[in-house]
């Protein structure tokens, strides 16, 4: 369970004595076979604040590779859970310069301050503000905005405010609704918090933001409730991370797909699929490699667009897999070796014959359960290979392949 700073917890933390306090539990293991003593230890030197510096550093862990700073923020490990990456918050910012320039950006719900952390670094933004009910997430806001180095211009302006109480007259606004409840993850579009419906309807008329899991029915929210904003699917590092809904965008597509890859540097590299894309293709066939493409681009329901763009073609119209004689850039590609029916006898034998020891399985159109089916294969040699299961019109059908390969390159800068 994570544990609540207070209000006294976070005005110690920012204090120089509880900047060393964070620095000498830095070297704590801090692990659930650990944390018992290190508590103890902890309480020795601060008595009231050791819960607090334990779940900082925690926190803090819990956001290196996914947060700015992550060594320095002021957290609990909720909120770096329900926090936007910086990769997913900064493009968030260029599209908004993009689509306003010179804007005026209003969070509604900044928690900790990632997105106001990318805002404020866009040079194109003209002003920030951040807003939550939660004083103890402004101030954590506040610190991390400073140790991030966002003081310069513009500098966000926090308030404490519900986001359905409009405080600002702010060109564009930005909302990340809760997805949890005491029961755990909701899913519904009215047990969001605020709920939705009601922030579209509270700040209609507004170039409005809004991050939703990445699992939402845009189609059911299209069809029923009249949505007709533009619905992007963003993807880091091969994990879809949100569906953003944009309100206000004349002449945009209706269905995006952002896909940003961390390169080894540290850079963040991007390509884009829309539904404004050419989508015609060839005939479905079976070419020499396999292509899964990324869950933003099949989420989005993009991938005739995608193939198009590639010169790749479907196995099955209604199945997301793709095949062609190359390797998209920055893509992930399984040579095909052979074709097999989908029983357990034939996977066995072909495995056997060519000495199968590890095998990754993809399923898609098929009530397969991967790891259900490896048992069952008996796997005795050495040899690494991909086993693609799928569905061509009614029938199921297997395909043994090399183990997978990227082809080189990524995409763009973002």
């Amino acid at each position: 369970m994570s544990y609540h700073l207070s209000d006294d917890d976070v005005a110690f933390l920012r204090s120089r004595y509880g900047s060393k306090a964070l620095q000498t539990a830095s070297g704590l293991a801090l692990t659930p076979s650990t944390l018992l003593a290190d508590l103890t230890q902890l309480r020795s030197r601060y008595p009231e604040h050791a819960a607090a510096i334990a779940e900082t550093v925690q926190a803090r862990r819990r956001a290196a590779g996914k947060l700015r700073h992550a060594d320095l923020l002021l957290a609990d490990q909720t909120s770096v859970q329900q926090a936007t990456p910086s990769p997913v918050a900064a493009l968030r910012a260029a599209d908004i310069v993009a689509r306003r320039p010179g804007a005026v950006v209003h969070d509604l719900t900044c928690s900790i301050g990632s997105e106001l952390t990318a805002l404020a670094a866009e040079p194109g933004v003209a002003a920030v503000i951040g807003s939550d009910v939660d004083p103890v997430r402004l101030a954590m806001a506040q610190h991390n905005l400073e140790v991030s180095g966002a003081r310069g211009a513009p500098c966000p302006t926090l308030l404490r405010a519900d986001a359905l109480t409009p405080t600002s007259t702010a060109d564009v606004v930005i909302a990340d609704p809760g997805r949890r409840n005491a029961r755990g993850r909701v899913f519904g579009l009215e047990q969001l918090d605020p709920p939705l419906l009601e922030l579209l309807s509270v700040y209609a008329g507004r170039t409005l933001a809004v991050k939703c899991s990445p699992g939402l029915d845009y189609r059911n929210l299209r069809t029923r409730f009249g949505f007709d904003g533009q619905v992007q699917i963003v993807s880091l590092d091969g994990g879809v991370r949100e569906a953003c809904l944009w309100t206000e965008v004349d002449g945009s597509p209706q269905n995006r797909a952002s896909v940003l890859r961390t390169t080894a540097d540290g850079r963040s590299l991007l390509y884009e699929v829309t539904s404004d894309d050419a989508d015609d293709l060839d005939d479905p066939g079976v070419g020499e490699w396999i292509i899964d493409p990324d869950g933003a681009v099949v989420r989005a329901g993009l991938v005739r667009q995608y193939a198009h763009r590639h010169g790749l073609r479907q196995l099955d119209p209604q199945i997301a897999y793709l095949t062609g004689d190359t390797v998209p850039a920055g893509e992930r590609g399984f040579r095909v070796l052979e074709q097999l029916p989908v029983n357990d006898r034939a996977l066995r034998g072909a495995l056997a014959a060519r000495g199968c020891g590890s095998l990754e399985i993809l399923v898609r159109g098929l009530d397969t359960d991967p790891d259900r089916l490896r048992k069952r294969l008996k796997l005795k040699g050495a040899e690494p290979y991909a086993l693609i299961l799928t569905r061509i019109g009614r029938s199921g059908v297997a395909f043994l392949c090399e183990p997978g390969v990227r082809a080189g390159g990524a995409g763009s800068g973002a």
